[in-house]
C-alpha cells in the first residue's frame, strides 16, 4: 500500500508534496510514523495552516528514520514550512502535525493542528469522525440564505441585545451554532456571561496577557431572562432537533449568572416542553447546577482537558473552585435524572496516555456520565505541554485504542461531538 507523502509549504505558502518522504505525525511532541489506517480524506470545511518557524518532519522509508526537512527539494536552499490541518467539526484528530520548531518560533494561534499528507490525488489527515450528526457539516450551510435570514432577524429584533450579539457571531466570526440559530435548526447558542472564574491557558474569548490573541470577542453584557427566552423559546418550539445551550466560546462561565439562567429556563419551559435546554460549563458551582436542574435544565456538558486534577488545574487555572467541584456537578445532574456529558479537550499523546485513560475511566465510575464529546484542543501543542508541565508517564494507547477501551469498560457511555437533543417532540 502506498504511504501518504509529506506535505510542506515554501516561503510564499505554496504547498508541495515531498518526492521522497512519507508524512509523519506527533503524539504529545513525539514524532511517529503514520499508519494508513489512521488516515481519512481531508473533511469538507477543513482548512490548511502554514506553521511559521517550524520545519516539516517526515519519515524516510529507505533510511527508516524520522527527520526534519530544512531545504525545499525542488528549490535548493529554499526555505520550507510545516503544514497542519484544522479539521471540520465532528472529527477528532488521531495525531497532531509533526514539526521541529526553530529558535524563536512564534506561539501558534488558538486552533488545533492535525497531521496532514498527500495520497491518491488528495489531502489525507490523521483523524476520525466521532459523530454522524450533520449539524455543522459545511454542505449544510447556504451562505446566502443564512445571511438573508440573519439580517431579517436582526432588523426585527433591534432591541434584543442577545440576538444582535448572535448576529455578530454568525456574520463576523462564522460561528456554526449561531448560523444554525438563524436557520432555525438544531443547536442554538445562548451566551450570557461576560465574567469567568477560570483563566484557561487556551481561552478563545479572553487573553489578558501572553503570546496569543483570543479568536473572538467575549459578550460584554448579561442579557435579561426575557432576551434569552426570546431567542430560546421559539427555537425550542419550532426548530428541527432543537437544543439551546448556555455556555459558548464567546463568553465566560454561565454558572456565575445562575439566577438569570434559572429565570430564563422557567420562561422557556412555560412556553414549550419540547427540545433540550443544555448548559456548557466548567462545573465550578454544583449547587447552582442542582438549582438549574430543578428549574428545568435538561443536560450539562462539563469541559476538561484532563481527568487528572493537577493537569486540569494547570490548564484551567480556576479561581475559587477545584477539580472536585466539576465531579460534584456531574453527580448532582445525574442524581436528579438529568443528562451529563464532558467536553474532553483532546490532544493525541496526552489524552490517550494510559494513566490519563485510567483516570478518565475512574471519573466515569464516580459520576455515571452519559456522553464524552471528543473535541480537539485548540492550542499550540508545545505551548500547552509546557504550560501544564507535562512529563510522559507511561504508554500511549493511541486515540482509537483509547476510545475502544472506554467502550469496552463502559458500553453505556456514548462517544460523540455534539450536545444531543433529548426530546424533539
Amino acid at each position: 500500500m502506498t504511504a501518504a507523502k509529506l506535505v510542506f509549504a515554501d516561503e510564499s505558502g505554496q504547498i508541495f508534496d515531498h518526492p521522497r518522504l512519507e508524512m509523519a505525525g506527533a503524539s504529545a511532541g513525539t514524532w511517529v510514523r503514520v499508519e494508513g489506517s489512521a488516515l481519512i480524506p481531508l473533511p469538507p470545511g477543513s482548512e490548511l495552516f502554514v506553521l511559521p518557524g517550524r520545519l516539516p518532519v517526515g519519515y524516510d522509508p529507505r533510511r527508516r528514520r524520522l527527520e526534519a526537512v530544512e531545504e525545499n527539494p525542488y528549490t535548493p536552499r529554499g526555505r520550507v514550512q510545516a503544514i497542519a490541518a484544522f479539521m471540520a467539526p465532528a472529527y477528532t484528530q488521531i495525531l497532531a502535525a509533526a514539526y521541529q520548531s526553530e529558535r524563536n518560533a512564534p506561539v501558534l494561534p488558538l486552533f488545533s493542528y492535525t497531521a496532514v499528507g498527500w495520497k491518491d490525488g488528495g489531502f489525507q489527515v490523521a483523524g476520525v469522525r466521532v459523530d454522524p450528526l450533520p449539524r455543522q457539516d459545511s454542505d449544510r450551510f447556504d451562505p446566502r440564505a443564512m445571511k438573508q435570514r440573519a439580517k431579517r432577524a436582526l432588523a426585527r429584533n433591534r432591541e434584543n441585545r442577545l440576538i444582535q450579539h448572535l448576529g455578530t457571531c454568525a456574520l463576523t466570526y462564522g460561528c456554526p451554532a449561531a448560523k444554525n440559530y438563524f436557520l432555525g435548526r438544531w443547536e442554538a447558542p445562548l451566551p450570557t456571561s461576560p465574567r469567568c472564574n477560570a483563566a484557561c491557558l487556551g481561552c478563545i474569548s479572553l487573553q489578558e496577557q501572553g503570546p496569543v490573541c483570543a479568536t473572538q470577542e467575549r459578550i460584554s453584557f448579561v442579557p435579561s431572562p426575557e432576551e434569552i427566552a426570546e431567542v430560546g423559546a421559539p427555537h425550542l418550539e419550532k426548530a428541527k432537533g432543537p437544543v439551546v445551550s448556555f455556555g459558548q466560546g464567546c463568553e465566560g462561565e454561565p454558572l456565575l449568572q445562575g439566577k438569570t439562567l434559572a429565570r430564563a429556563i422557567d420562561i422557556m419551559r412555560r412556553r414549550s416542553g419540547r427540545g433540550t435546554i443544555n448548559l456548557n460549563t466548567n462545573g465550578s458551582l454544583p449547587r447552582v447546577v442542582a438549582r438549574l436542574r430543578r428549574s428545568g435544565l435538561d443536560s450539562i456538558r462539563v469541559s476538561m482537558n484532563s481527568a487528572r486534577a493537577d493537569f486540569y488545574h494547570r490548564y484551567y487555572r480556576p479561581r475559587g473552585y477545584s477539580f472536585a467541584a466539576l465531579k460534584e456537578s456531574l453527580v448532582a445532574m445525574k442524581a436528579d435524572g438529568g443528562f451529563a456529558s464532558i467536553n474532553l479537550l483532546t490532544l493525541p499523546g496526552f489524552t490517550d496516555e494510559e494513566e490519563e485513560v485510567e483516570a478518565l475511566l475512574s471519573l466515569i465510575d464516580e459520576t455515571n456520565l452519559d456522553l464524552i464529546q471528543m473535541r480537539n484542543l485548540n492550542i499550540d501543542p508545545e505551548w500547552y505541554l509546557h504550560g501544564i508541565d507535562y512529563r510522559p508517564s507511561g504508554k500511549r494507547l493511541g486515540i482509537p485504542a483509547m476510545m475502544a477501551r472506554i467502550r469496552r469498560h463502559h458500553p453505556q457511555v456514548q462517544l460523540g461531538y455534539f450536545n444531543p437533543c433529548l426530546n424533539a417532540d
